[in-house]
């Protein structure tokens, strides 16, 4: 599938969708796969997708451990007609808490798609993270399978 189709395939289902699944794990040599659901906004560029955690949490200190994370943004409808319909992108990526003038560009581009929670982006235990994208697995009509590379590797 040509890319220009593939990324606005991409940035549609994103403009549609406010929350994720995140999948993480610990980088242990025995390493369980944890996920979480997620608010995340993405760059016009599609080269990373931003989300907010608290720093307790145990998404946080996975991706402390182990940066390699992947997340699932979907716009099912839970109906049979889903396996016709339902588009699927699979992120691949290495999530970076920001930090200084990158940090306050990104958030205000998370809080402009999530300005509910802004109390929880201001609070010092919360952490904003970004996940550079290496690339994006798009799932369509249930088998059809293209992939969008992103310009950096990760």
């Amino acid at each position: 599938m040509h890319r220009a189709l593939l990324e606005r395939q991409v940035r549609e289902l994103f403009q549609q969708q406010l929350l994720g699944v995140l999948a993480t794990n610990t980088g242990a040599l025995i390493a369980e796969p944890y996920v979480s659901l997620i608010a995340f906004a993405a760059t016009g560029d599609l080269s990373q997708l931003i989300f907010l955690t608290s720093r307790s949490t145990r998404k946080f200190n996975n991706i402390m451990n182990n940066s390699q994370v992947s997340m699932l943004i979907d716009n099912r409808t839970n109906q049979a007609g889903d396996f016709q319909t339902a588009l699927a992108v699979t992120v691949l990526g290495r999530a970076v808490e920001q930090h200084g003038t990158e940090k306050v560009s990104l958030q205000e581009l998370f809080l402009a798609r999530h300005p509910e929670l802004e109390s929880f982006a201001l609070d010092a235990s919360s952490a904003l993270l970004a996940i550079l994208v290496n690339r994006y697995i798009l799932v369509s009509r249930f088998q059809q399978i293209d992939e969008l590379v992103m310009g950096s590797t990760v």
